[in-house]
């Protein structure tokens, strides 16, 4: 099992800046890929960003390039979401997600590959 907690949303204005901390724990997950998902009103959750806990290498989604960084602490086994540049599309619950992988298997990027989920904190982005 692997726990995950979020923390760090609130309401921002368009153009500002928010880092997402999701703190993990329980079962060891160097083996895991790590994952931020958002999910807007009335929409489809959608990946953001992964990374993998013991290379650090990211994956982002396309749209997600360039104003995200993921990030991870491993001694204090935190992974972050940087969120810059911010607009009120991108207002949304988002959510840290945690896998554990198969050798030679990619990081995935899809809602049903990921076992554990954090709670979701909300992120505003007022015009």
């Amino acid at each position: 099992q692997v726990q995950l907690v979020e923390s760090g949303g609130g309401l921002v204005q368009a153009g500002g800046s928010l880092r997402l901390s999701c703190a993990a724990s329980g079962r060891t997950f160097s083996s895991c890929a790590m994952a931020w998902f958002r999910q807007a009103s009335g929409k489809e959750r959608e990946f953001v960003a992964a990374i993998s806990w013991s290379s650090g290498r990211t994956y982002y989604a396309d749209s997600m390039t360039g104003r995200f960084t993921i990030s991870r602490d491993n001694a204090k086994n935190t992974f972050y979401l940087r969120l810059n540049s911010l607009e009120p599309e991108d207002t949304a619950v988002y959510y840290c997600a945690a896998q554990h992988l198969s050798p030679m298997k990619p990081v995935p990027r899809s809602v049903r590959e990921y076992t554990y989920w954090g709670q979701g904190t909300q992120v505003t982005v007022s015009s």
